[in-house]
C-alpha cells in the first residue's frame, strides 16, 4: 500500500458547518413557500371549490346564480353522487347535472330513468356525444362546435325570447323530435333544445357551453335572465356535481380510456407538434462527424496554473493534499536518479534504500520527510516544501 492510500480524510471535504451555511437559505425558503401555501390553503379553504359549483365565489364558480335564485325563493342543493341525484327527481324539482360525460353510460340509463316522467325539469349543462344520446333521447350532438360564443334566440321559447342573446355557443345539437325546441343556432344547428317529456309535464333542457353560469359571465348580455328562467321554473333546485369519488358501481362495459377523455382534434394537434419538433430538432442539430480539434486562444503558462492550485489548495485549508502532491512529485523525479523504476517510486522499501546509499544519510530522515504526516500549519508546509526541493538538488549534484 502506498503512503498516499494511507492519508486521512481530505479537508477539502465540507464540514457540517459549511454544509449548513450553504444550504440554511435553500431551506429557509423551502420552508417560508410550504407555510405560505398551508396559510392560503387554509384562508381559501372555505371560499374554493370549483368549477360551476354553487357554493364557488371564484370566476368559474356558480354562486351568483345560486344567490339570485334564492332571492327569488328557489333553494338549491349540491349532490356529488348519483344516487342522491335520483331521489331527488320530482314535479317541483329542477335537476342540474354540471359535466354530464362524467358519467358512465350505465349511470346515464340510470339517471334518465330516474327523472322520465318524474314531471321535473333536468338541466344538462354542454353534454357531449358520450352522454346526451342517453340523457335526452332524440338530440344528437355535432362534432363541430360553434365559432361564436354570443348568439341570438331565434326560437319561440318564452325564456328565449326573454333573455335575447346570451352565451351559449358551444356544443351544437340536432333534435329529431319535431316538439323539440331548438334556439340559439350557430350554422343552423342549435345549441340550446329542450325536450319535453312524452307525460307533457317535465322537461330536458341542454345547453352547449357553461358560460351563463359562470359569475364572471352572469351579467353578461341576457345569461342572468335565461339562467334565473332555466333554474326557477321550480322551487327547488338540485345541484348534481359528478365526482370520480362516486360509490355507485360502474359497468366494466362502460370504462372509458385515455384517447376516449380527449377532445377532438388532439391527437392531430399533438403529432403535428410532434413533427415540428423534429423537424426543429434536425434544422438546428450538428453535422454528423468526428470533432474538430481547436487551438487554445491563450497559452497558460505552468507557473500561473501551479499558483491557482495553490490558491485553491489555501482556500480549502487543504494542506494535507497539498503536502501529498508535492511529495509525490518529488518522489516520481527521484525515482530514476537513483534508479529506481518509477512504478516503485511510492514504495518506501524500494525507494528509501536507494536513497540513503546514494546520499550516504540517515533513512529514518528521509521517510519522515518523503512519507511522514501532513504539516500541521501553513508555516510547516513551506518547510516541507524547502526541505524537498533541498533534497531533489542534493540528489542531482554530480
Amino acid at each position: 500500500m502506498t503512503a498516499e492510500a494511507t492519508l486521512p480524510s481530505t479537508s477539502a471535504s465540507p464540514t457540517a458547518r459549511q454544509v449548513w451555511s450553504r444550504s440554511r437559505g435553500i431551506l429557509l425558503a423551502a420552508v417560508l413557500l410550504l407555510v405560505g401555501a398551508v396559510a392560503i390553503a387554509v384562508i381559501r379553504s372555505d371560499a374554493r371549490h370549483g368549477s360551476l359549483d354553487p357554493r364557488s365565489a371564484d370566476p368559474a364558480g356558480s354562486r351568483a346564480v345560486a344567490e339570485l335564485l334564492a332571492d327569488r325563493g328557489v333553494s338549491t342543493r349540491v349532490v356529488t353522487t348519483l344516487d342522491e341525484a335520483r331521489a331527488a327527481a320530482g314535479p317541483d324539482t329542477t335537476l342540474l347535472v354540471a359535466v354530464p360525460d362524467l358519467l358512465t353510460h350505465r349511470q346515464q340509463s340510470q339517471l334518465h330513468g330516474a327523472v322520465a316522467g318524474s314531471g321535473g325539469r333536468t338541466v344538462l349543462v354542454a353534454p357531449g356525444s358520450w352522454s346526451v344520446e342517453r340523457l335526452a333521447p332524440g338530440v344528437v350532438a355535432d362534432p363541430a362546435t360553434s365559432l361564436d360564443s354570443t348568439l341570438s334566440p331565434d326560437c319561440t321559447l318564452p325564456a328565449a325570447q326573454r333573455a335575447g342573446r346570451a352565451d351559449t355557443g358551444g356544443i351544437r345539437y340536432t333534435a329529431t323530435r319535431p316538439d323539440a325546441d331548438e334556439c340559439y343556432p350557430s350554422e343552423r344547428l342549435a345549441t340550446l333544445v329542450r325536450v319535453p317529456d312524452a307525460s307533457g309535464n317535465g322537461d330536458t333542457v341542454l345547453f352547449g357551453a357553461p358560460d351563463i353560469l359562470y359569475n364572471d359571465r352572469l351579467n353578461e348580455q341576457g345569461n342572468a335572465s335565461l339562467a334565473l328562467q332555466l333554474l326557477g321554473s321550480r322551487a327547488h333546485l338540485v345541484w348534481y356535481l359528478p365526482s370520480l369519488s362516486d360509490a355507485t358501481t360502474p359497468d366494466p362495459d362502460d370504462e372509458r380510456g385515455l384517447f376516449d377523455l380527449l377532445p377532438s382534434g388532439w391527437l392531430w394537434g399533438t403529432l403535428q407538434l410532434f413533427i415540428a419538433a423534429a423537424l426543429a430538432a434536425m434544422w438546428r442539430a450538428r453535422r454528423l462527424g468526428p470533432l474538430v480539434p481547436e487551438k487554445l486562444p491563450v497559452a497558460i503558462r505552468a507557473s500561473e496554473t501551479v499558483e491557482g492550485r495553490a490558491r485553491l489548495y489555501r482556500k480549502a485549508n487543504s494542506r494535507d493534499r497539498a503536502a501529498a502532491a508535492l511529495r509525490s512529485t518529488t518522489r516520481t523525479r527521484l525515482a530514476p536518479l537513483v534508479g529506481v523504476p518509477v512504478a516503485q517510486a511510492h514504495a518506501p522499501e524500494a525507494l528509501l534504500p536507494a536513497l540513503s546509499a546514494h546520499l550516504h544519510g540517515d533513512g529514518q530522515a528521509l521517510h519522515s520527510l518523503l512519507f511522514g504526516p501532513p504539516p500541521g500549519d501553513d508555516a510547516a508546509l513551506i518547510a516541507l516544501a524547502d526541505q524537498l526541493d533541498a533534497l531533489e538538488r542534493e540528489v542531482r549534484r554530480p
